[in-house]
C-alpha cells in the first residue's frame, strides 16, 4: 500500500502530457486522477468537518444586555436555589407535610434546581466571558439533561392536578387512591421516561453532520438551535421533537384543565366559604404556576419552526427556564399557610437550638 501511494505522488509530479500507446490514457494523466486516492478497506472519503466544540453565541450581540443581565439572572438563581431547597427542606422535616401533595411539590423543587443548574452557572460565566465556549460532549449532557428535567416537568404538573382533584373530589377515598406507592411510582415513572425520551432525541440530533457549524445562536445547547446548525437531513429529529411536544404539551395541558374543571364544579358545591376558600388557595397556586409554565413552553415548541434563530427565542428560553423556576417556591409559599407554619416551625427551632 505504501510503494502504490509512493507510485501515485510521483505520476501527479509528470506533465501533464498524456501519451496514446494503442489506447486512451486520458483517465490516467486527467486532473480529476490526483484527488480519489485509494485508501485502506474499510475506509471511505468524507467532507464532513468534525465539530469538537460549539460557540454559545447568546447575547454577545448585544454587551448592554449581557452586563444587565448578569446580576439579573445570578440574582434569580441565588433565589431559585434557596426558596426550593427550603421547600425540600420544610416538606421533609415537617412530620404534617408528609402528603402526596407536599411530596410532588419537593419532586418540583428538585426538578427546578436540577434544571436550572444545568445552563444556567454556564450562562453566567459566558456573560463575563469573551470565550463561550463548550465542548460537543458537554453540549450532548446540557441538552439531554435539560430536556429531561423540562419534559418531567409536565407530566408532573399534570399528576399534580390529578393529586388535587382527588384530593378535592374524592376526599373519603384520597388516602387510598394517592398512596405512598403510587406516588413513588408516578414520579419515579416520570423522571425515567422522560431521561430515556431525553437520551434518544440527543443521540439523534448530536449524530447529525455539522459541516463544521459550531456558532449556536443560543445562550445554552438548546435542541432546537443546535439543530439549526444541521446539514443533513434533521427529519427524523424533527418528528421525534413533534412527538414528544404533542404528548408533554397538549396532552397533560388538556388533562390539568380537565382536573380544575371538575374541581371548580366541585368547590362551587361546598357549602362553606371557609372551605371554598380554603380549596381555591390551594389550587389557585398550581394553576399560576401551570399557566406560566405552559404559556411560555408551548410558544417555543409548538409553533413553526424556522431556521433563522431570534433574540426572541432567547427572551422567552429565559422567561420560563429562569424566571418560572423562581417563581414556584415564592407562589407556593406565599399561597400556603401550611408551608408558611412550617417555614415558621423550622425556623423558630433552630433559633431555640443556638
Amino acid at each position: 500500500m505504501h510503494w502504490s501511494l509512493q507510485r501515485m505522488w510521483r505520476l501527479s509530479q509528470r506533465p501533464r502530457k498524456c501519451v496514446q500507446a494503442g489506447k486512451d490514457l486520458n483517465n490516467l494523466c486527467g486532473p480529476t486522477n490526483l484527488h480519489p486516492v485509494l485508501l485502506p478497506h474499510g475506509m471511505e472519503p468524507s467532507n464532513r468537518t468534525a465539530v469538537s466544540e460549539f460557540i454559545l453565541k447568546g447575547f454577545s450581540g448585544y454587551p448592554a444586555l449581557e452586563h444587565l443581565l448578569f446580576p439579573l439572572c445570578s440574582s434569580m438563581y441565588l433565589v431559585t436555589l434557596l426558596g426550593n431547597s427550603a421547600i425540600v427542606a420544610v416538606s421533609t422535616l415537617d412530620a404534617r407535610l408528609h402528603t402526596p401533595m407536599y411530596f410532588f411539590l419537593s419532586n418540583l423543587s428538585i426538578l427546578d434546581i436540577c434544571y436550572t443548574s444545568t445552563f444556567v452557572p454556564l450562562m453566567l460565566v459566558h456573560l463575563l466571558s469573551s470565550r463561550k465556549t463548550i465542548s460537543f460532549t458537554g453540549c450532548a449532557i446540557q441538552m439531554c439533561l435539560s430536556l429531561s428535567t423540562g419534559s418531567t416537568e409536565c407530566l408532573l404538573l399534570a399528576i399534580m392536578a390529578y393529586d388535587r382533584y382527588l384530593a378535592i373530589c374524592q376526599p373519603l377515598r384520597y388516602p387510598v387512591l394517592m398512596s405512598h406507592r403510587l406516588c413513588l411510582v408516578l414520579a419515579g415513572a416520570s423522571w425515567a421516561l422522560c431521561l430515556l425520551k431525553s437520551v434518544t432525541e440527543t443521540i439523534i440530533a448530536m449524530r447529525l453532520p455539522f459541516c463544521g457549524h459550531h456558532v449556536i445562536r443560543h445562550f445554552t445547547c438548546e435542541i432546537l438551535a443546535v439543530l439549526k446548525l444541521a446539514c443533513g437531513d434533521t427529519s427524523v429529529s424533527d418528528a421525534f421533537l413533534l412527538v414528544g411536544a404533542i404528548l408533554l404539551l397538549p396532552v397533560p395541558l388538556t388533562l390539568i384543565c380537565l382536573s380544575y374543571m371538575l374541581i371548580l364544579a366541585t368547590i362551587l358545591r361546598v357549602p362553606s366559604a371557609a372551605g371554598r376558600r380554603k380549596a381555591f388557595s390551594t389550587c389557585s397556586a398550581h394553576l399560576a404556576v401551570v399557566l406560566l409554565f405552559y404559556s411560555t413552553i408551548i410558544f417555543m415548541y409548538m409553533r413553526p419552526k424556522s431556521k433563522e434563530a431570534h433574540i426572541s427565542d432567547q427572551v422567552f428560553t429565559v422567561l420560563y427556564a429562569v424566571v418560572t423556576p423562581m417563581l414556584n417556591p415564592i407562589i407556593y409559599s406565599l399561597r400556603n399557610k401550611e408551608v408558611k407554619e412550617a417555614a415558621r416551625k423550622a425556623w423558630g427551632s433552630r433559633r431555640a437550638c443556638r
